[in-house]
């Protein structure tokens, strides 16, 4: 179930606890997916008795952002859970901090 997003919009998992915010967003629709299964806008009812599908168990972690890989896509964790972050299939990256320039 692909939703259109826009940054500052908030989703949680139907699996587990994950709550994130969407700080970059492409134009266009995106298959969001948390444990495998399409996340659900804060406030909505989530499906009960839905797990997390094999292979999308990694877990998310609180305060981290999340990215796509082509800086075109990337969401906050607001609240961490057991389950992994992926747009379809895709499960997305952890993303770095930036190194920053010494000091010399």
């Amino acid at each position: 179930m692909a939703v259109e997003l826009k940054p500052g919009a908030r989703f949680r998992s139907a699996v587990c606890a994950t709550e994130i915010v969407v700080i970059k967003a492409p134009t266009g629709a995106v298959d969001l997916r948390c444990g495998g299964r399409p996340v659900v806008p804060i406030g909505d009812a989530s499906p009960a008795g839905l797990e997390a599908e094999p292979g999308f168990d990694g877990g998310t972690l609180i305060g981290k952002r999340y990215t796509d890989g082509t800086d075109a896509f990337e969401v906050l964790c607001s609240k961490g859970g057991t389950a992994s972050l992926s747009v379809g299939a895709e499960l997305l990256e952890l993303k770095e901090a930036k190194p920053l320039p010494s000091s010399d």
